[in-house]
């Protein structure tokens, strides 16, 4: 397995996003190789390997149902067979996405939100094989998006807040003696990172991704790379600054393993700290703080989200702190904050005074 231990985090995980999507297209047919580097200058590489799991899919289901004679590996399924799909087949597909069989034997399901982002790679594919006139016709085009109902936002209360921040400083008095030791030791590194979470609603691979010297304390903001690649500069306030302060005094002292020496969160193997592991930590603490809700780093996110609007009022400072290229993309998920607003409307207006 090659080395990358001399590129940056995010070189590193652009490499194996690459390395990724050359393992699938392998697997795919010839042509999905010229949507994939068509595609190329304006879709970022972990978009790609999505789109490449789910036209397995797809090519897999024209093989098993679509067809009269399966083919030896939807890897030979021609493109003649994809120009005679028509809108039927499509809908068709997603309905077996509801529930379907993989090829390791487990079965899977989609929601209409599933559905909607592999009705999406299939309208990237058709449209772009269309336009380049390789295909006659777009039967993707015309099939209706899945129906999204609502989801509530999901995120901490402010008491809830403060005390899961007690939790991570504290520990829990039902922690055994090994449990407590083990606490003692990721205490000030969990402290800083779920308080740079809430305090800045950064995404959690932006965090894992940060380095020493992604912190700059003068000016009191941290450089991350956003999704996309683009760089930008998000600031934190007192309570962030002290929790980093106090993790960096511990950090210094700690010899990482060789190509994580720059990492700023590692983990207990003194390796950079993976996002599945922050989202195990993050579970850990909040399901001592409440068990109705499935608190995730992304709801962490949305916890700051949510209070900043309240403090501000204003929906387009949120989306650029939150690094929303577009403001309904925010609005969707915040605006429904309007309604406390409403129901204290409903008592400022008296018709007749007392």
């Amino acid at each position: 397995m090659a080395n990358y231990s001399d590129k940056s985090y995010h070189e590193q995980i652009k490499i194996k996003n690459i390395e990724k999507l050359r393992k699938l297209e392998a697997e795919l047919p010839p042509y999905c190789h010229v949507f994939f580097r068509g595609i190329s200058d304006n879709t970022g590489n972990r978009t790609k390997v999505a789109y490449a799991y789910d036209l397995q899919i797809f090519f897999k289901f024209v093989n098993e149902h679509i067809v009269d004679s399966p083919y030896p590996s939807i890897k030979d399924i021609p493109l003649s067979v994809i120009g005679e799909i028509e809108k039927f087949d499509i809908e068709s597909y997603l309905e077996y996405l509801s529930w379907y069989e993989g090829p390791d034997g487990t079965t899977h399901t989609n929601d209409e939100r599933g559905k909607s982002r592999k009705l999406s790679a299939l309208r990237s594919f058709y449209s772009y094989l269309y336009e380049s006139e390789l295909l006659k016709s777009n039967p993707a085009s015309i099939v209706h998006m899945p129906k999204l109902h609502e989801k509530n936002i999901i995120r901490l209360e402010p008491d809830e807040v403060a005390r899961l921040l007690d939790v991570i400083e504290n520990g829990s008095e039902s922690e055994s003696g090994h449990q407590k030791k083990f606490h003692a030791r990721t205490m000030q590194r969990d402290l800083a990172l779920i308080t740079l979470l809430l305090g800045t609603g950064i995404r959690v691979s932006e965090c894992v991704g940060l380095d020493i010297k992604d912190i700059d304390f003068d000016n009191g903001a941290i450089r991350i790379v956003r999704k996309g690649g683009n760089e930008a500069k998000v600031y934190f306030g007192e309570e962030v600054e002290e929790a980093l302060t106090n993790y960096l005094d511990e950090r210094m002292g700690i010899i990482a393993l060789p190509g994580n020496e720059n990492a700023l969160f590692l983990s207990i193997q003194n390796k950079r700290i993976t996002v599945r592991a922050v989202e195990n930590l993050v579970k850990k603490y909040a399901s001592q703080v409440t068990t109705l809700k499935k608190i995730t780093p992304h709801k962490l996110r949305s916890t700051y989200g949510t209070e900043l609007y309240k403090e501000s009022g204003d929906i387009y400072l949120v989306a650029s702190v939150l690094g929303h290229k577009d403001v309904n993309t925010t609005r969707k998920h915040y605006a429904s904050m309007n309604d406390e607003q409403k129901r204290k409307a409903a008592d400022m207006v008296k018709l007749r005074k007392s």
